[in-house]
This record gives structure tokens, sequence and C-alpha cells, in this order.
């Protein structure tokens, strides 16, 4: 069973509990980084809105049938609260509950039933390998995406090109790095280059430091516009099968030099951290 689909089982299992991005990582076996990536790409939603989303699709249809104190719907459904369940609840649907229950029918309401995931297909994976990874000090431009968004990623390396004044890329790898992510499922895309030290640099890129540990890396040959389906067979399919053990620290993707930026075509490494 694919992560994503471990975690919609888990979430559909457990969704009035009070459950963190961890818990149902542990579940999927993954890292919390890497199923809040995953989750909405597979899905289209984020863990923490999809979770939101069941619980008062579930409250709403109790109320329709009548149920007859708000404040027991409200606790199970996951709130501590009267206020915070009517808040939450008419953010979602633009009515009150108690208005629901008086008008006794979800027609109209936009629901959100139970999903099945809808993973992409799966793709020959060449053998990941398991590899010591240097330190390596990552400098270029960040951005903040959400899977929905990531359409913007290739306009981001254009802007990199043209902030390149006085900085030669010569004998340089190329990286895309996945970082700070949050539990809504957004992180920091930092697509930049190898540096020898963070001075003198442009005052408006983004920095990282990735220290010395192990990875695990699967090759990606191609266009670049299909590195999506190798993310999602080796995170989605291959990993949560190898048994390895996921750290919860930015991944990214190495360029090879044979890449060419111009055609989109080449050898791109993605490099998943592994606990020590």
């Amino acid at each position: 069973m694919a992560a994503a689909e471990k975690a919609l089982w888990y979430i559909e299992s457990h969704f009035r509990e009070d459950l963190s991005l961890a818990d149902i990582a542990r579940i999927a076996c993954v890292s919390p980084y890497h199923l809040a990536r995953l989750f909405q790409a597979t899905t289209g939603w984020s863990v923490v809105r999809y979770m939101r989303a069941r619980r008062l699709t579930e409250a709403a249809y109790l109320l329709a049938a009548g149920a007859s104190d708000i404040l027991d719907v409200a606790l199970t459904s996951g709130y501590g609260s009267h206020e915070a369940f009517t808040r939450a609840f008419r953010d979602q649907f633009g009515i009150t509950p108690d208005e629901l229950r008086q008008r006794g029918h979800v027609s109209g309401l936009v629901l959100v039933d139970p999903l099945r995931a809808a993973d992409m297909p799966t793709i020959a994976l060449e053998t990941p390998r398991i590899e010591l990874g240097p330190t390596q000090l990552v400098a270029g431009l960040g951005c903040r995406y959400s899977d929905a968004t990531t359409q913007g990623i290739p306009a981001q390396w254009q802007r990199l090109m043209l902030s390149l004044q006085g900085f030669s890329i010569a004998g340089k790898t190329a990286f895309g790095v996945f970082c700070n992510s949050d539990d809504e499922g957004s992180y920091e895309y930092i697509a930049g280059y190898d540096v020898s030290s963070f001075s003198g640099l442009n005052p408006a890129w983004s920095t990282i430091r990735l220290p010395a540990r192990h990875y695990v890396v699967a090759t990606h040959r191609g266009h670049i516009s299909a590195i999506r389906r190798t993310w999602q067979t080796f995170t989605g399919s291959w990993l949560p099968e190898s048994g390895l053990d996921v750290a919860d620290a930015p991944d990214f993707e190495r360029y090879a030099a044979d890449f060419n930026a111009d055609t989109g075509t080449g050898t791109v490494e993605i490099w998943v951290p592994l606990k020590s």
C-alpha cells in the first residue's frame, strides 16, 4: 500500500482524534515533511485541511439529522468549545451549526466525503542507492510553494539566472532544495548552486546548509517535466516498502553535469535523508 493510501486510511479511521501530522506519518512510514508534500501531490489536499474538512463534513451530517446537542457534536469532532466549532463550521460551509440543524438537510453544502488516493502511474525506477552525502552549502533564490503551485518553479530558475551577476556557475552543481515545510503542505524551494561560503553573496538570495549524512538516492532520466512521477514512485511506493527510516529534514534534487537547462533533459538525482 502506498504512503498516501496508508495516510488516508488512518485519517478516515481516526479523524475525530487529536491527530498530528507526525502521528499519520508514522503510520505511513514516511517523515512528516515527506507526507505533507506527498499527500497534497496525490490528493490535492494538505493533510490538515483534509482532516478539518472531513471532521466538519461528518458533523454536518449529524446536525442535518437533528443532533440534539451542538456541543456534543463539537467535542466528537475534535473541537474544544462551541465557539471554536461554530467558527470553523461557518468558515467551511458559510452557515452556523445551528442554522444547519434548523434547516435539516445538507443540500447546497460543499461536503468532503472520503477520498480514494489517485496515485499517478508508477514508473520503472532504477534501484536507489544509499550514499553518504558531504556537507553542502547551497545558495540561490527561495520561493514558497504547495504541490498545487509547483508550476512556478521553472520561472524561479529563470529569475535565478537573471540574478547571477558576478557569480560564476562554472564547475558548480545545481540543486533544488525542498525545506521549511509546514503542516498545511507548503514548503520553501531553493533553486541554487553549491558555494564554498555564504559570504559576499547576493543579499536577496536564500541559503541553506545541508549537513553530511546518509541519503537514499533515486535517479530520474529524461525530461524534467516527468520528474514528479519519479518522486511519486520513489517516495510514495518504493521508499515506504524499503524499511528505511527517513529523517524529517530537507531533501533535494541534484542536477548532473549532463542536464541541459535549455531542453530540460538529462539526469537528476533525488536525495532523501535517512536517520542516523
